[in-house]
């Protein structure tokens, strides 16, 4: 009894070492994730996206069905090989009044053991197509996975250039505000050395209070923006640490100008989306299930051998008790009611059922991806003309400040033409963003945004 207490107290105190090992492990795991996050300043698009193809728990949830796809691959290659069966009965038997016997007890103990193994040599080759189906699926699965990749990346990439378009407008606020209150400013001195007016002096203000207004809602469409990015990055909690930024908006290159050539990137595409690649997988798998359907109009021929032993009154087996059987068995249905013919069309009509859908799938991704390169085409061309556009307005604001300090214009003309800029520098760093967004929702249409990320298989 001593032995025992001392090897509980012993296992008891293993349990709570384990344990606390375990909790530092992962509260150490947790500090690491928080300490890496803290020392990013400023995140760029292409850390965000590997970030959430880490964490994202829909990623997770994908890798858990391929795994589960495996398993099933196994569980069909387990037919090829025999089955062992090992059976072991006991009971005891009262007979009636009219089966009495006096040469037997009343009542009897019977005990029954024995090993049976079984092995199909012939099933009209339904565990090959059955092999084949699982490893398709597998294959669809991870295809799945990577489609699961492609839309994470392409969403990510959304809220990326949607919170980066937020901060743009932040900035573009503050630049008002500076203006107006270095127009307060002048207004005051103005109206001090007797040049100036009390009116002036108070629109410059509403003005001002005006930005900041458009400076506060910027800056709670930043917050939101960047809460919904870091949900899909798999953030603890929604939310970056205090201090991370958005990279600021870079100049467009003259590559990103360049027109692209649709029937490479068509080709890419029909080549390379994890869609198509699930659909052509998920056809192999259905002409498969053709196989396995036509496989019962074959014989089973399987092979089988048993030991096995019966005893009464006890349950010590000897030798003598058991005796051993082998046979070969030969198995073909005459009739079923037409349930096999059925279950063969089915599987026809599945398989063509995929066929069009596939067909149907290639179509779409032709023409997301035509779709996409318009989209681009639309968004270089609007590009040149917003960026135009800011320079002539931004010039008509100068002049028109020159001409209103020099007395020759008036204070509606300067506010308008002040307005006109602000809207302008929205409508182009609009312009920019959607042609970031536009080149990446190419490089999501063809798939090429996989093997830009370093996920393609």
């Amino acid at each position: 009894m001593r032995y025992i207490s001392y090897f509980h107290l012993f296992v008891f105190c293993v349990t709570v070492l384990i344990g606390q090992s375990l909790s530092t492990g992962e509260a150490l795991g947790n500090d690491a994730e928080s300490s890496a996050l803290d020392t990013i300043q400023v995140l760029e698009l292409s850390t965000a996206e590997h970030i959430a193809l880490a964490d994202n728990p829909s990623l997770a949830a994908a890798g858990e069905r391929v795994r589960q796809a495996r398993e099933r691959v196994l569980q069909a290659a387990s037919a090829y090989w025999p089955r062992v069966d090992a059976t072991a009965s006991g009971s005891r038997v009262w007979l009636s009044d009219n089966g009495y016997r006096p040469d037997v007890d009343d009542p009897e103990d019977y005990y029954n053991a024995g090993l049976t193994a079984t092995w199909v040599l012939f099933d009209g080759f339904e565990r090959r197509f059955s092999v084949a189906a699982a490893s398709f699926a597998e294959q669809e699965s991870e295809e799945a996975e990577m489609n699961t990749r492609r839309l994470l990346l392409s969403s990510v990439a959304a809220g990326y250039y949607n919170a980066q378009l937020a901060g743009e407008n932040i900035g573009i606020a503050e630049a008002d505000e500076v203006f107006y209150r270095r127009q307060v400013e002048d207004a005051k001195a103005r109206r001090r050395v007797g040049t100036g007016s009390l009116s002036d002096v108070l629109n410059f203000q509403i003005q001002v209070n005006s930005a900041k207004s458009r400076l506060i809602e910027s800056k709670q469409a930043y917050k939101v923006a960047m809460f919904g990015l870091a949900a899909l990055m798999g953030i603890p909690d929604a939310a970056f640490p205090s201090g991370m930024e958005l990279a600021r908006l870079d100049t467009e290159s003259s590559e990103e100008l360049v027109p692209p050539e649709p029937d490479p990137l068509i080709d890419y595409a029909l080549a390379h989306r994890p869609d198509i690649l699930q659909n052509g997988y998920d056809s192999e798998r259905a002409a498969s299930a053709v196989g396995q359907a036509r496989a019962k109009f074959f014989p089973t021929v399987s092979l089988s051998a048993s030991f096995r032993g019966e005893r009464t009154g006890n349950a010590a087996f000897e030798s003598g008790d058991f005796g051993s059987t082998v046979g070969l068995n030969f198995s073909y249905n005459l009739f079923d009611a037409g349930a096999d013919r059925s279950k063969l069309r089915e599987a026809k009509l599945r398989k063509t059922e995929v066929e069009k859908s596939m067909e149907n799938v290639r179509i779409t991704v032709i023409s997301e991806v035509r779709g996409a390169i318009a989209n681009l085409k639309s968004a270089q061309k609007q590009l040149a003309l917003q960026r135009s556009n800011a320079g002539l307005v931004r010039k008509n604001r100068d002049l028109a400040e020159k001409e209103y300090n020099a007395g020759q214009s008036s204070l509606v003309r300067l506010n308008e033409a002040q307005r006109d800029m602000i809207t302008a520098q929205a409508r182009l760093a609009l312009a920019l963003v959607s042609l970031r967004q536009a080149w990446h929702s190419l490089q999501v249409s063809t798939a090429q945004i996989l093997a830009r990320s370093g996920v393609q298989k």
